[in-house]
């Protein structure tokens, strides 16, 4: 189903690429305005590119492309491939060492409606417009989407691992504490083999909306503006790092609410009043146990309030029959469509998600410490404490059609930034060898 084509990529000269870790940047919408201003420092971070500043930001990011690519500071790939990417990481409290293989290439820019890549979260149109804007000016792309292909019997991985024998360049450590190295696959043959697999699948988009639907945003203004398109132009495609599904190395990391104030005014004991016809209350001593206490249990949930107060807390089975939202079963289901309703619809009278999003009394907060030390603080009045998302539902929810409440995955670990960037300009997506492939698959 899902066409995909191999890049000539944009990469720091290889001087540069042996301090890697100087000049790659968190994604867009996961950088803190910490992190940015420090990044902004260096005059050759990727940051510059990605998240660009100024009243015309979008101008300056083009200003500045322009300026590294004649000095040199970014080169091109001559050949055209497919760029594998592993990111080796471990989770708290663990010390195994997890590798998340995957892919960068193009892949086409297929409209929702096709069903060939499937979403399981709405966007921002501001967002949205952002990165559009951005994608118009430069028709460079700094940072790969994530996407989700599900084989169950790994064909691409033996030559992933084979192409990671002789690596391009990696970090010593990330921001998040990943190490990233990359690789690129020029065999043609091999780049048949991606091909075919992806063809036969769907994707599930896991992280980047916003810069997919900008794609999509710019495809759709350039096929108004050129009616004799022949589908293969540059613009038609977007940079996508892919992953498999049916890898016990994807990990989906829970994001917790923290309510940093309580509508009207309510106090503790009215907001646990308000959440005891639907839920079961149960008082704990300690907080530190509540990931551990609703570890696996459908529809529970951590509360935590200010003194110390700790609880467990999980949906009276009998009351989720009045889940009124118009969604499907799947959504239903989870357990992060039952926090949306019945605590914040149900108990503090924010009605729909579309209230939920935009109220500002709502953060989302993935360090469960974070949740506590916060309400400790008197920043928050109440953190709800949650179980991550499993690949299982993500699934169900896209091939459903519908999609989550919002911030309800948290794919880890996530891409970096200028770590390869790629053009669709037309002079630079025209390769023989691309068109090679594009002819022949």
């Amino acid at each position: 189903m899902a066409e995909i084509q191999p890049l000539r990529g944009w990469r720091y000269n290889p001087v540069l690429s042996q301090q890697i870790d100087e000049y790659v940047s968190p994604l867009f919408d996961v950088v803190s305005r910490k992190q940015r201003e420090a990044l902004y420092q260096n005059p050759l971070n990727s940051i510059h590119l990605s998240v660009p500043r100024g009243d015309d930001a979008a101008g300056a990011a083009l200003q500045r492309l322009q300026e590294w690519q004649q000095a040199g500071v970014l080169r091109q790939d001559e050949l055209p491939g497919i760029y594998v990417y592993y990111q080796y990481f471990r989770l708290p409290g663990s010390t195994r060492e997890f590798c998340r293989k995957g892919f960068m290439c193009h892949i086409r820019a297929y409209a929702w409606p096709e069903e060939v890549i499937l979403r399981h979260e709405n966007t921002l149109p501001a967002s949205v417009n952002d990165r559009a804007e951005l994608l118009a000016r430069t028709e460079f792309q700094t940072s790969a989407t994530h996407g989700l292909y599900r084989d169950d019997e790994f064909t691409l991985e033996r030559w992933m691992d084979e192409a990671m024998q002789d690596p391009l360049y990696e970090t010593t450590e990330d921001y998040q504490g990943a190490r990233d190295v990359l690789a690129v696959i020029q065999d043609t043959n091999v780049i048949r083999q991606f091909q075919a697999v992806l063809a036969r699948r769907q994707v599930i988009l896991a992280d980047g909306h916003h810069r997919y639907e900008g794609s999509l945003a710019y495809r759709q203004a350039q096929l108004a503006a050129t009616p004799n398109a022949t589908g293969q132009e540059g613009w038609n495609y977007h940079l996508m790092y892919l992953t498999n599904s049916a890898a016990d190395d994807l990990r989906i990391l829970p994001t917790h609410r923290l309510l940093l104030d309580l509508p009207g005014a309510l106090t503790d004991a009215e907001l646990l009043a308000r959440l005891e016809p639907y839920f079961t209350v149960l008082p704990k001593e300690d907080a530190y146990d509540l990931p551990e206490l609703i570890a696996g249990k459908p529809w529970a949930f951590g509360l935590y309030l200010q003194g110390g107060q700790a609880y467990k807390i999980r949906l009276r089975p009998e009351v989720h029959a009045q889940l009124s939202w118009d969604t499907t079963p799947e959504v239903k289901a989870l357990d992060l469509t039952v926090l949306h309703f019945f605590v914040l619809e149900k108990a503090l009278g924010l009605v729909g998600l579309d209230a939920q999003r935009q109220w500002p009394g709502v953060a989302y907060v993935r360090s469960f410490s974070e949740c506590l030390t916060r309400v400790d603080a008197g920043e928050a009045r109440a953190a709800f404490i949650t179980n991550e998302v499993t690949m299982q539902e993500v699934e169900q929810v896209c091939h459903s059609g519908a999609v989550m409440p919002p911030k309800s995955t948290f794919f880890y670990p996530k891409t970096i930034g200028g770590f390869l960037f790629s053009s669709i300009r037309a002079e630079e997506t025209t390769h023989p060898f691309l068109v090679e492939l594009m002819t022949d698959c």
